[in-house]
């Protein structure tokens, strides 16, 4: 084989293996996952998720992340910069404010039976997302959030399932304590 040829030999298998590549890759879904650790949690289950799937999360892919990190840095930093924030980010609030969240939602004791809730925290934003039975319970959850330090917007993405609550086992009312015998 003369030196000549050999560029073009190298070019053809080049060629034939990036054919078999391409298709294999592109058949590949790329994984999704929580790539700026952003919490998400679960507040209540009552709904089955039959009648409110989970919502997805903050998972996203590697494309989707690159995409999103410049805007992410610039709204992290201008809290600080604009003194809003007393830590240099915005996103690292989230994980302080998270447990309170949740330990307001549990506290508060009138969601547990008739909701399915959870909340996504970003630069103190609080998604409250899922479902309630009813439009009251929305309003209510939000205000609730909204209240918590360090939370700077609540935004509801809620939906209301009013047969929600038909799906759900009815709650057994407190039993009378025994009469005492003198």
């Amino acid at each position: 084989m003369s030196p000549a040829s050999m560029p073009a030999l190298a070019l053809r298998a080049a060629i034939v293996a990036g054919s078999m590549i391409v298709p294999a890759l592109a058949g590949a879904e790329e994984q999704r996952r929580n790539v700026f650790g952003d919490p998400f949690v679960q507040l209540t289950s009552a709904i089955p998720a039959g009648v409110c799937a989970p919502p997805p999360g903050p998972l996203l892919t590697d494309a989707e992340a690159r995409a999103q990190a410049h805007g992410r840095i610039e709204r992290g930093t201008s809290c600080y910069q604009s003194g809003r924030c007393r830590l240099p980010n915005a996103y690292l609030y989230d994980k302080e404010i998270m447990p309170r969240v949740r330990q307001a939602v549990a506290a508060d004791g009138r969601f547990d039976r008739t909701t399915s809730v959870w909340a996504l925290g970003q630069r103190r934003w609080i998604w409250l997302q899922g479902c309630v039975s009813k439009a009251e319970e929305a309003a209510a959850l939000e205000a609730l959030v909204r209240q918590i330090d360090d939370v700077e917007r609540v935004v509801n993405e809620l939906r209301v399932v009013p047969a929600a609550t038909s799906a759900m086992p009815a709650a057994t009312p407190p039993s009378a304590p025994p009469a005492s015998s003198r």
